[in-house]
């Protein structure tokens, strides 16, 4: 999955000193193009082509009132998605990436549409403030098919983004168990709620993780709190970073997401690059827990894919540093005394 073969990684080192520039001068681009290179197993990786992969689903802690948003609005912004009309639409085109939206489980009838990947689980979760949010069936089917989805190997970089009015509360408390936390410590605004709607927040969630063991593996935190998208983004990273492409990991959730895939598959976690650092309170613990160094912090906190898209570009111009730009033999430079 990840080349560690130790005459790569000298081969690796040398190409990357070699080219026409002082050793180490372009800091941090060298060391995520070496990620890169080691990710696809070759001196001359290939950023070009990125889909976004949007996954959403209802929650039903929804109607506890944990969001700022009604549960509707996770259907109303799937057809925002399909439309062209969010942000991570306008990033996409922007950049010239690709973009899908899967219905993981959004509550209510199915949605039709050409360009809509149905994969619904459920029509949504069950509330995960009274007991499981899912059945053990539930979740391994979410994240088996994710995992399919990711394996698609069309592109070269894979972003994937989420809907899911209630998504910020399950990743909360997914991120609580998996990393033995108090999980008011890693509860923010979401949406943007009031001091009054934050502290109802935090009320609730408290009181939905007082109902199991302060650590929780993968499988079991997702069962009893996430969400069929968390479910499915976590399985869909697995398949992707399989298939050797690169994952860029957007924001919070998707941090959660990625934090359930190492702790399923923790090879995977080699292919992982993280976007950005967000806004949302519980990032910083995630990103912690992760050894992750973002690239970009740009007080973002929206979700959909949004940070991975912006972070794209910079992955891009990595690779092509690493694959096209000279080396003080072949230029005819000389290189340092």
């Amino acid at each position: 999955m990840i080349t560690q073969d130790a005459d790569f990684t000298a081969a690796l080192q040398h190409a990357i000193d070699s080219k026409t520039k002082p050793v180490g001068s372009l800091g941090r681009m060298e060391a995520l193009a070496a990620r890169i290179a080691r990710i696809q197993g070759t001196l001359k990786p290939s950023a070009e082509t990125c889909q976004l992969t949007i996954f959403a689903a209802d929650h039903g802690m929804a109607t506890a009132g944990v969001s700022s948003y009604p549960q509707d609005v996770t259907r109303q912004m799937v057809a925002n998605f399909l439309s062209g009309g969010a942000a991570a639409n306008v990033f996409a085109r922007s950049l010239g990436a690709d973009i899908r939206i899967v219905d993981s489980g959004v509550a209510g009838e199915a949605i039709t549409h050409p360009n809509l990947v149905s994969r619904r689980i459920a029509t949504g979760t069950a509330n995960a403030l009274d007991g499981p949010a899912m059945t053990e069936a539930e979740m391994g089917a979410a994240i088996a098919t994710g995992r399919a989805l990711g394996s698609e190997k069309t592109h070269d970089v894979a972003c994937f983004g989420e809907m899911g009015i209630g998504n910020t509360s399950a990743s909360s408390l997914v991120a609580a168990k998996l990393l033995s936390l108090p999980v008011e410590e890693i509860t923010g605004r979401g949406t943007g709620l009031d001091d009054a709607g934050l502290a109802r927040k935090r009320q609730l969630l408290s009181a939905a993780a007082a109902r199991t063991e302060a650590r929780l593996s993968a499988r079991t935190a997702l069962m009893e709190y996430g969400g069929f998208e968390i479910a499915m983004m976590a399985g869909a990273m697995m398949g992707a970073a399989q298939a050797g492409t690169i994952v860029i990991v957007d924001g919070f959730i998707a941090s959660v997401a990625a934090l359930c895939a190492r702790d399923l598959m923790p090879e995977a976690a080699g292919a992982f690059v993280y976007a950005h650092r967000s806004a949302e309170a519980g990032h910083a613990r995630v990103l912690d827990a992760l050894d992750a160094e973002p690239l970009l912090d740009l007080g973002m906190r929206l979700g959909e894919g949004t940070g991975a898209l912006l972070a794209w570009p910079l992955v891009k111009a990595a690779a092509a540093m690493l694959r096209e730009m000279a080396s003080f033999d072949s230029a005819g430079v000389s290189g340092p005394a």
